[in-house]
């Protein structure tokens, strides 16, 4: 497919924003109660990064990006 620069970016935005929401639910799951915030934080923070990655990945196979 053959997109322009701007439906690009807001497949970007959109990959961001759904890798944000995943990572706060994974944050919030690996928190336990009594445990530092911290470990949740870099949890998610990870689960972000992973979750981006998999996204630009399917989407570069796809031949959207």
């Amino acid at each position: 497919m053959n997109l322009s620069l701007g439906v690009k970016a807001l497949i970007v935005v959109i990959c961001a924003l759904v890798s944000t929401i995943v990572a706060l639910v994974g944050g919030f799951l690996s928190h336990t109660p009594g445990a530092r915030k911290a470990v949740a934080v870099l949890f998610g923070g990870g689960v972000f990064g992973g979750c981006m990655i998999l996204c630009m990945t399917v989407l570069t196979a796809l031949g959207l990006l």
